[in-house]
């Protein structure tokens, strides 16, 4: 073959006292990594918290950094339908098109100053694969980031989707090896920080283990503060 299929599972789980464990949801993602150099992410992401969410998401990207391609989002909200839409990114300019129960038919046009770095749609394994934007190279250390999209400004990715801008950054703390229901790694530690001023609700401190490969797969995360939330990959394969 001349592409690479990468399958998994992520489960949810909340970490607040009178929850501590108890699985609030999961993941299921196929990562196809083709011969072209564009990786394609399909997601199938259910959070059972009321109001419960279901996500579908096709998503598109370059390989080398994750920036995004296009992408498509079918977003279901306490058992109705909430929105879908479809988004595609070039040098100097996004654009989206969609449609939801709030607000109908809606066509966002945005110029950027170059390509869009990074999108995230909500699935968790999104999460690590924006890890490929902290350059290795000046070790561990602190980056902030712009010109960063998201499909919601809802931490649970729960209303449009829509185009929003948005900035943070990235820590890089090293290399470690973890022991996940998947297996045992060597991992990449990152955290996410500064979302103050970006987010409607500013985004507790994020840390996330991904795989310290080229694939960046996502291994581990969670949050603290308000969300008290824990990811975990429970379930890996790989086809060459």
């Amino acid at each position: 073959m001349t592409h690479k299929s990468i399958r998994g599972t992520i489960r949810y789980t909340s970490t607040k006292p009178e929850r501590m464990g108890e699985e609030r949801g999961r993941e299921y993602f196929t990562l196809t990594q083709q011969a072209d150099g564009t990786d394609v992410l399909l997601a199938h992401c259910e959070i059972d918290d009321a109001p419960n969410v279901v996500r579908d998401v096709s998503l598109a990207l370059r390989h080398a950094d994750s920036s995004p391609l296009d992408c498509s989002v079918r977003l279901t909200v306490g058992d109705g339908f909430e929105g879908s839409g479809w988004m595609r990114f070039g040098d100097g300019f996004a654009e989206c098109e969609t449609f939801s129960a709030r607000d109908g038919r809606l066509k966002q046009t945005v110029e950027t100053p170059a390509k869009v770095r990074w999108l995230q749609a909500h699935p968790i394994l999104g999460d690590a694969l924006l890890m490929k934007l902290y350059d290795l190279s000046q070790g561990p250390g602190k980056t902030f980031f712009d010109d960063l999209y998201l499909t919601s400004p809802d931490h649970r990715g729960a209303t449009g989707p829509l185009l929003f801008g948005t900035g943070f950054s990235i820590v890089y703390l090293g290399e470690e090896d973890i022991c996940v229901t998947a297996g045992d790694f060597r991992a990449r530690h990152f955290q996410v920080t500064d979302t103050a001023g970006k987010l409607p609700e500013e985004h507790p401190p994020y840390d996330v283990w991904c795989t310290a490969d080229d694939d960046y797969l996502l291994l581990r995360a969670g949050a603290g503060g308000y969300m008290q939330t824990h990811y975990e990959l429970t379930e890996l394969w790989r086809a060459e």
